[in-house]
């Protein structure tokens, strides 16, 4: 609790010093989608792809926030996001209790379908929210909540344009998830017009982030 207190703390003395100085970044973008339960029960490729009404460039976060119940442990739910000038894709799969396998996977017109990362158990923890970044230099980086499990990936340019979702592998699959939503949040702004008015959005998610890991640690002493 004293550690959560000191933060709290430190962002309040943060915060407002930032907003005194008025800081304006026209490049930032954000788009939040609440996914409902139901879209999750189909499969890949039958799931509807859907426009964002602003495209994510240059550099860009998307945070996963899983409120969903499964409805059997085999259980699957998985957010792609898509480049809006080439088929590359991202995928993000999180795998129902107790196992909670995860996993990352990429397509790109070079490679094809990658996997780059997963895990069978433990991958994901509901208490935390899974975090993506990318930059144009520095490649892709995902966050699943604990810690990296994905490190600075080139992916070559990547503006985000769609998303979908799924969690069935076939037609004849009981349903994945049976209640719930998933809250997915896409924020995106070029540092060069102002690095410091994407401050508060990197402090956030670092706060986040850090609660998280001590939620989980405490749960586990």
């Amino acid at each position: 609790m004293r550690y959560l207190i000191a933060i709290i703390i430190f962002s309040g003395f943060l915060t407002p010093a930032f907003a005194q100085e008025d800081i304006k970044n026209p490049s930032i973008i954000i788009n939040t989608k609440e996914i409902p339960f139901q879209d999750f029960n189909t499969i890949s490729r039958e799931a509807i792809s859907f426009d964002l009404e602003e495209s994510h460039s240059i550099s860009w976060n998307i945070t996963i926030d899983n409120n969903l119940e499964y409805a059997n442990p085999d259980g699957n739910a998985v957010l792609k996001v898509y480049d809006k000038n080439s088929d590359k894709f991202i995928e993000v799969g999180m795998g129902a209790p107790p196992d909670e396998k995860f996993w990352v996977a990429v397509n790109t017109e070079k490679e094809g379908y990658v996997v780059v990362q997963s895990d069978l158990e433990r991958g994901w923890f509901p208490a935390a929210k899974v975090a993506l970044s990318y930059t144009e230099r520095g490649g892709l980086t995902v966050n699943n909540g604990a810690r990296i499990t994905v490190s600075s990936l080139n992916i070559g340019s990547f503006e985000v344009g769609s998303y979908s979702v799924h969690g069935m592998e076939g037609s004849t699959d009981p349903p994945a998830v049976k209640s719930g939503t998933m809250i997915v949040e896409f924020l995106s702004g070029d540092p060069s017009q102002n690095v410091f008015a994407l401050f508060p959005f990197y402090l956030a998610a670092g706060i986040g982030t850090l609660v998280g890991v001590l939620f989980l640690t405490k749960r586990r002493s």
